[in-house]
């Protein structure tokens, strides 16, 4: 019987300032755990300025899953009707894979984990920052500097994200 346990596969507590840290989109972004070739779930930590906001977007295989670690961020979705709901330290924010949504920081800056787990395959979510990011030793914020639309939306398309809009006007 094998007893080799592959690392990515192995029970483990990741210490808080540990993972693959990434300039992503003018915010960090560190990789705690890959879903790899097999895994059900990958785990990212972010951390982003005031008015931060992805392009609204729906993922096409994946759950979400927001845990706030401390700020204020605002969901949105593409319900006319729905306001934004606004997660705080300790929130937990889900958004189902088909919603598009899109959220924004409202604070002068927010941490918090995303959880995407697939319904259909491993997640991808993971692959796609790492496409997009710049791995960096210092977790820390980025400069802000110019994202390319085009490129963003094609590399989400390569990992089953539509991007279906621009980011959010500033909320507040």
């Amino acid at each position: 019987m094998d007893t080799h346990i592959d690392e990515a596969r192995a029970a483990r507590v990741i210490d808080p300032g540990s993972g693959r840290h990434l300039h992503f989109l003018n915010h960090l972004a560190t990789i705690k755990v890959a879903a790899g070739d097999d895994g059900a779930l990958s785990v990212v930590e972010f951390a982003a300025a005031r008015s931060f906001g992805p392009p609204l977007h729906r993922h096409l295989d994946e759950d979400e899953l927001f845990v706030m670690i401390d700020g204020e961020v605002a969901f949105l979705t593409d319900e006319p009707d729905l306001d934004p709901l606004v997660g705080r330290a300790g929130a937990i924010a889900f958004l189902p894979r088909g919603i598009a949504h899109t959220f924004q920081v409202q604070s002068e800056t927010a941490r918090f984990v995303c959880v995407t787990g697939s319904g259909t395959g491993h997640p991808r979510f993971d692959e796609m920052v790492a496409a997009l990011g710049e791995p960096t030793d210092a977790p820390t914020l980025p400069e802000p500097g110019y994202v390319d639309a085009t490129r963003v939306a094609d590399i989400c398309q390569q990992h089953g994200i539509e991007v279906v809009g621009p980011p959010p006007a500033p909320l507040s």
